[in-house]
């Protein structure tokens, strides 16, 4: 069982910095694909950046040169720093691991989502 553990979050003025971390266990894992997303109250939840295993990384045109996504193999974990942040940024940030985890029988894939953290962004 895969499990995703974030932190950071909370409160911030806006133009403040706020960096998120998303720590994935559960085994010997094999992760692809690894990203953020966020859902402000009464939207639908929004891709806010991914980042493969190689590196290569999006971002929503909404964040682009605000935020960095970065990820830490060795550790199994993804951080999203949030600079030049606007109220606009505010909602609540999942972070999403995709890979395989080593099992018994072989391989099998995951796709899993953590908690959810409230970030949010006073003028």
């Amino acid at each position: 069982q895969v499990q995703l553990v974030q932190s950071g979050g909370g409160l911030v003025q806006a133009g403040g910095s706020r960096k998120l971390s998303c720590a994935a266990s559960g085994g010997s894992l094999s992760i692809n694909v690894m990203g953020w997303y966020r859902q402000a109250p009464e939207k639908q939840r929004e891709t806010v950046a991914t980042i493969t295993r190689g590196g290569n990384t999006n971002y929503a045109d909404s964040v682009k040169g605000r935020f960095t996504i970065s990820r830490d193999n060795a550790k199994n974990t993804v951080y999203l720093q949030m600079n030049s942040l606007e109220p606009e940024d505010t909602a609540v940030y999942y972070c999403n691991v995709q890979g395989t985890y080593a099992t018994s029988i072989g391989n099998r894939a995951f796709d899993s989502w953590g908690q959810g953290t409230q970030v949010a962004v006073s003028s």
